[in-house]
């Protein structure tokens, strides 16, 4: 049998003084007790500093996905009792969705795949030009690089300033100097954690006669988020970044866009009518309007409901706790990191002062896939390496070939950051003494 190491990684709390006291979970995840196999030939519990990539399941969502299995069926168009259910199970999913972001009653709220899909329908969606930063996540920028359903090309790349108020102002100028339709933004880095102003990059664009999509994808699992008081027209998250892993996002906006363009997708579901001539080609198709105009062909229903569950969990364990949780997490990481020699954080602008759950850095003369290896086989700490498909922002960074990120929730403990800390340090230890 192996034994199971967690001791010989943490620094004693003693040691921390009064300014890091023992930071416990604030929810119970699923897997938290997962042990992983180290180098050594023993095990580790693992420490899972990959969040912000994907999140592990809310155990409160699991056990609700779990229940509805029982009683799941089709939707929308079943007479059965149990498609009854299901479908005011998800149908209720979207209401769930709309008020945990604070959207408008009118607001449509379409399920979809992910951010990604998601924001490829708003492309889909979206005529005219689009303007966006170079630090975005590639699913807020490859989507807009395609012309637009009338053939046009409309993308406008504006490069981030060093401060977050010069590029407030590159935007406003960008959006004064020609029309546009949109300015798609993400709410938080996804390199580091690094929060935008919403509530004013909102008012710049519609100043400009623009609408703003926002990626929220790194943030609606970490702060309060309101569509009406920020002044967001469309807004799009993925589940499996919100404590529910089972396939499916959300897009939330004004439904004039989406019940204008022709349905994502062509299929069942997104039909209100179909008749074929003789030969098909004088076919007459009414497409319906609404969420089911893009949602067509059987809908994730229990990822819909593991998104709900997740919404309905965050606003019981309040955002409060959430953010007190997080901000002692984050002070202990960046305290732990800056003390290691060799050892750089990311940071995009010089001003910026609010950053969610995440930690990009660089391990001098340590190739990021070496230093996340080490990490994993010698101290059971799992990280992300590599570009975080946002390469544009990692070459604006100096660091073309990727870098480390360190991203936490609500299921980690000052344990986990500990560990990687511990480890990080023997890392560069060894390196400077070998």
């Amino acid at each position: 049998m192996t034994a199971v190491l967690s001791a010989p990684f943490l620094t004693p709390i003693a040691e921390l003084g009064p300014a890091h006291p023992s930071i416990a979970p604030l929810a119970q995840v699923v897997g938290a007790d997962e042990c992983v196999p180290l180098r050594a030939g023993d095990s580790a519990r693992y420490a899972n500093l990959d969040y912000a990539a994907s999140a592990p399941a809310l155990t409160a969502v699991a056990q609700t996905v779990q229940a509805s299995l029982a009683q799941y069926a089709s939707v929308h168009r079943g007479a059965g009792h149990l498609s009854q259910v299901t479908t005011r199970r998800y149908e209720e999913a979207r209401e769930t969705v709309r008020a945990f972001v604070r959207g408008r009653v009118d607001d449509a709220v379409v399920f979809t795949r992910g951010t990604t899909d998601a924001i490829n329908l708003a492309a889909h969606v979206t005529c005219g030009d689009v303007v966006v930063l170079d630090i975005e996540h590639h699913a807020n920028l490859l989507p807009w690089c395609a012309p637009d359903r009338t053939g046009s090309s409309r993308v406008r790349v504006v490069p981030a300033c060093a401060t977050i108020e010069d590029t407030l102002a590159a935007l406003d100028a960008e959006l004064a100097s020609a029309p546009a339709a949109l300015l798609a933004v993400t709410a938080a880095s996804n390199v580091t954690g690094e929060v935008l102003p919403i509530g004013r990059l909102a008012s710049i664009a519609h100043r400009h006669g623009a609408r703003i999509l926002v990626d929220a994808a790194q943030l609606v699992a970490h702060r309060r988020v309101s569509m009406v008081s920020h002044g967001i027209d469309y807004l799009v998250f993925s589940g499996h970044k919100l404590y529910a892993p089972f396939g499916a996002g959300v897009l939330i906006g004004r439904a004039d866009w989406l019940d204008a363009a022709p349905p994502y997708l062509a299929g069942g579901g997104a039909s209100a009518s179909v008749d074929f001539g003789i030969t098909g080609a004088d076919a007459a198709v009414e497409w319906h309007r609404g969420p089911a105009r893009h949602e067509a062909g059987s809908p994730n229903v229990l990822g819909a409901i593991s998104i709900a569950a997740a919404c309905t969990a965050l606003a019981d364990i309040g955002f409060d706790s959430i953010g007190l949780h997080e901000e002692a997490l984050r002070a202990r990481l960046d305290d732990g990191l800056a003390a290691i020699d060799g050892v750089t954080a990311l940071r995009i602008f010089d001003d910026s002062t609010d950053r969610v759950g995440i930690a990009g850095f660089d391990v001098a003369g340590h190739a990021p896939r070496a230093v996340a290896e080490y990490l994993s086989s010698d101290a059971g700490v799992g990280v992300r390496d590599g570009k975080f498909c946002a390469h544009p922002l990692l070459k604006r960074l100096g660091h073309p070939d990727g870098a480390v990120r360190a991203s936490f929730g609500l299921g980690t403990g000052s344990d986990d950051i500990d560990r990687l800390t511990d480890a990080l340090t023997r890392l560069t230890t060894r390196a400077r003494t070998s």
